[in-house]
């Protein structure tokens, strides 16, 4: 039977297969162009929920909301007459009669069809993968399984099959789960599209350092069932799966996830043949530069369509497709699709990484600039045409605050600097493309397609903040890469209208820093979640999280590994100790003052000899242990925490040391106890998170053993009592402290201390040191004496109570850790073996370890082998 129901007002039906990204951007972009009232606007989806964002779908291992990644505004469609049939599969096509048949066996007759039905996940033949702990990785559903999987309790091990974007994405997940991850590529090298050999031995290095074992060049030949998948024996330690690869070797694991790449999904044309629509030759739905199929009405976009013989696995390209076929339909013929740039920046398990054009270097002809320091991760490299006028590729990892400038010189053909090796070099002072040298033409916002005039055009009409500009263009709404650059544009152009500019902290806060710590203070917030529904828009990104993390501790100061608070943290205060370049990570006891007794002297070397840790005493006067695993962490932490030890926060912005000299106790021109002022100090603002680090120092006398006026703090003993300095700092560029207020006795000193802390952490910008914020005050030092000592803003007991409420919340992070099992379960991805991670290796030097070098590593390699 013909449903004629769907058409209630004599119009035409407009009908739409898929609501995923693409498919809802088309019906914004159709309601946009008035569509919806020339048509009635029908949407068939397979899933049994509206559209989400798939780009953010990691994050939902972490909220487990699935409504956090709604994309779709029911009220909108409602308005816009949008019909919305969820759960439905559209089974057959007639182009020639324009129907489309239902699973249900309904009849629906169209006067125009868009087919934004997306991809499916490749899963490789192998034998064994219907097994019910295989899963791929590509809607909520999907998530859900491999949650109840991962929640079982014999399931503690987790292999992802791709090295691609999606695998390591999916990796990550796993590692989110408390899961041992393996990453298995049959490619020699990860992300074998965008980076080049070198980029991708440095991504594989930086992501082994996070304790993710990576295994290249691996064909899996077949997968075999070890025990039974739904089995409540949770005494065995055997694995459910075992992996037989080609090459004779194998691996267990508890789970597999398969994520290697996708494929357009073409199934109903593929099924239907006599449907009259045309498909490409390595599948996919064949369209033109209008993106029309060859049948009449029929349109295709995303990535279930092919152009030039080109699938496009990325949003960007989609959107584009979305945009110019509503155009088509409502009658504009001068948009049309001519491709997509390719190039991507994005933050892979926390690496860095960016691939412009020609990555591989395959032009005729081209140059290649190299430019790699295995120590710090970084790996980057540019091609350039054999004239060295015009830049063809770029591939970036460990380091992409290049990415917008090398991108803009790519897109726009702009010529290159006269030694184009300038743009990737550290410290060279590098040619950087302003926003005012970049055409109207340039894009901005690849996501949506959205150019430097548009946005300047925007702000011209009203849309005066990065948040107006999004709701206006949707420059920035998309994976957020454009965010600086659509600032900067918005900033541009308020400038050239003699506008003052604003200082959002990002695109999804129409807020400075200040403004964020004000609003979370006068209204008790404690999540990002609260504050981003509340004040916020999006999901947030890497400049919002730990800044909001920051200014959530410097509040309320609570446990930063609560479920709530750990997904804002960065890697250092995610598994409370500083990751170095070899992946491990150091151990740094607090030693209040530098004094310590000969008992925990002897627990610090027991410690570092259990464990084969290498020891040095620093500047900051206390004993660092380098070399830790991550699953020997907790481990350190037991013994140090029950030996007296509390964590020493050098992996926090926080206060890290207070130096002194050895007072009047024992030195002879000693005029006061340093030793004793510098206790109670470091046990007053231990814990406290504040914009950046903080360090302090005590002299006992003016000779200044302790080097007090290059801290944050420094304080002088005087026969008449303190004086205090402010706001120095050593560093790059040292700056010397200013003397604040001399001759203080001791409580007046901390309660000025305790006043400037909590009104340094009110008033500065993210990740500013005092020196810079001193600097920055309007006023200067009269101003801050003023509003401390003065008190002119009325706002002193508030300060005092504010770092009062601090002190009293404080808790060792590592002594709650250590005593929380499920917190522990992040520091387990070794815990199935007794084997270490064969990518950290130590050789001896000065009667300690240290890491052994890539020559050495090779050379213990080669006497393994022997």
């Amino acid at each position: 039977m013909i449903s004629t129901a769907l058409n209630t007002e004599n119009k035409g039906n407009l009908v739409v297969i898929g609501n995923g990204m693409v498919g809802h951007h088309f019906i914004e972009r159709a309601i946009e162009q008035g569509l919806h009232q020339q048509f009635d606007i029908h949407v068939f989806a397979e899933e049994d929920r509206p559209a989400y964002d798939r780009v953010y779908l990691s994050s939902y291992f972490e909220h487990k909301d699935a409504s956090k990644l709604n994309l779709v505004d029911l009220t909108a469609y409602e308005l816009s007459k949008v019909n919305l049939h969820l759960n439905q599969c559209i089974v057959d096509i007639d182009s020639a009669s324009q129907r489309i048949t239902t699973e249900a066996g309904d009849i629906i007759e169209y006067s125009e069809l868009v087919l934004a039905t997306g991809s499916y996940p490749f899963v490789p033949p192998i034998p064994g993968r219907e097994h019910p702990h295989c899963h791929v990785y590509r809607t909520i559903a999907d998530l859900d399984e491999i949650l109840a999987i991962a929640d079982l309790p014999t399931v503690k091990k987790g292999v992802v099959v791709g090295g691609g974007l999606l695998g390591l994405e999916a990796a990550k997940a796993l590692v989110t789960l408390g899961l041992d991850t393996y990453v298995v590529e049959f490619a020699p090298q990860l992300m074998g599209v965008q980076l080049d050999a070198a980029g991708g031995e440095i991504l594989k290095r930086k992501i082994e350092a996070l304790g993710v074992k990576v295994l290249t060049g691996k064909n899996t030949k077949e997968i075999l069932s070890n025990t039974a998948p739904n089995s409540d024996d949770t005494s065995s330690d055997a694995q459910h799966l075992t992996m037989q690869f080609t090459d004779g070797t194998s691996l267990t694991t508890d789970m597999i996830v398969f994520s290697a790449g996708i494929r357009p999904q073409d199934g109903l044309i593929k099924n239907n043949p006599e449907c009259g629509i045309e498909m490409g030759g390595r599948g996919g739905i064949l369209i033109n530069e209008e993106c029309r199929t060859n049948a009449d009405h029929v349109y295709a976009v995303g990535e279930c369509a092919v152009w030039d013989n080109k699938v496009f696995g990325l949003v960007a390209p989609g959107y584009n497709m979305a945009s110019i076929c509503a155009a088509q339909i409502a009658g504009d013929s001068k948009q049309i699709f001519t491709g997509a740039d390719m190039s991507t920046k994005l933050k892979l398990m926390g690496v860095d990484v960016g691939s412009i054009g020609d990555a591989h270097g395959t032009s005729e002809g081209s140059l290649s600039y190299l430019y790699q320091n295995p120590a710090e991760g970084i790996y980057k490299k540019l091609v350039t045409t054999p004239d060295n006028k015009r830049l063809l590729g770029a591939v970036l990892v460990g380091d992409t605050e290049d990415y917008n400038n090398l991108l803009q010189l790519y897109l726009n053909d702009i010529d290159l600097p006269a030694h184009p090796e300038s743009l990737i070099l550290p410290n060279v002072e590098k040619p950087v493309m302003g926003i005012d040298n970049l055409p109207d033409t340039a894009t901005i916002c690849s996501c949506y397609n959205v150019t430097k005039g548009a946005i300047c055009s925007a702000v011209e009409n009203g849309a005066y903040s990065v948040s107006d500009v999004k709701t206006m263009t949707s420059a920035g709404s998309g994976c957020g890469g454009c965010a600086p650059m659509v600032k900067d544009t918005v900033s541009y152009q308020l400038t050239a209208m003699g506008f003052e500019v604003n200082n959002d902290l990002c695109e999804h806060f129409a807020y400075s820093r200040q403004d964020l710590y004000s609003l979370i203070r006068v209204h008790g917030i404690k999540t990002f979640d609260e504050l981003l529904t509340e004040h916020g828009s999006g999901h947030g990104c890497e400049i919002c999280k730990p800044t909001v993390a920051s200014i959530l501790a410097s509040c309320w100061n609570d446990y930063v590994l609560k479920t709530e608070l750990a997904p804002l943290q960065d890697s250092n205060d995610y598994y409370l100790g500083n990751i170095q370049k070899d992946g491990t990570y150091s151990v740094v006891p607090r030693v209040p003052g530098g004094e310590i007794t000969a008992d925990k002297l002897i627990v610090l070397g027991q410690v570092a000899k259990q464990f084969n840790l290498y020891t040095k005493i620093t500047g900051g006067m206390r004993v660092d242990l380098f070399g830790a695993r991550m699953e020997q962490l907790p481990d350190i932490w037991t013994q140090l925490v029950q030996a007296g030890f509390e964590t020493g926060h050098a992996y926090g912005k926080s206060l890290r040391t207070v130096k002194s000299c050895i007072g009047n106790n024992w030195c002879r021109y000693g005029v006061d106890d340093s030793i004793g002022l510098a206790l109670r100090l470091e046990d007053r603002y231990k814990g406290v998170r504040s914009p950046h680090k903080i360090k302090m120092g005590v002299s006992g006398c003016m000779r200044e053993c302790a080097e007090a006026q290059s801290k944050d703090f420094g304080m002088i003993a005087t026969e008449n009592g303190w004086n205090l300095f402010v706001c120095g700092n050593g560093g790059i560029t040292p700056r010397h402290g200013e003397l604040f207020a001399t001759d203080l006795d001791t409580e007046t000193m901390v309660k000025y201390i305790d006043r400037i802390i909590m009104f340094y952490i009110k008033t500065a910008d993210k990740l500013q040191r005092t020196s810079k914020w001193r600097e920055s005050l309007d006023g200067g030092l009269d101003y801050l004496k003023a509003v401390i000592i003065e008190d002119s803003l009325g706002i002193a007991d508030e300060l005092e109570a504010q770092m009062q409420l601090l002190v009293d919340n404080y808790v060792c992070e590592w002594a709650a850790t250590i005593n929380d099992t499920e917190k522990l379960k992040r520091f387990r991805h070794f815990v199935n073996s007794e084997k270490g991670d064969d990518n950290v290796v130590f050789v001896t030097d000065r009667e300690q370890i240290r890491p052994a070098t890539d020559a050495e590593k090779a050379t213990i390699n080669l006497v393994e082998l022997a």
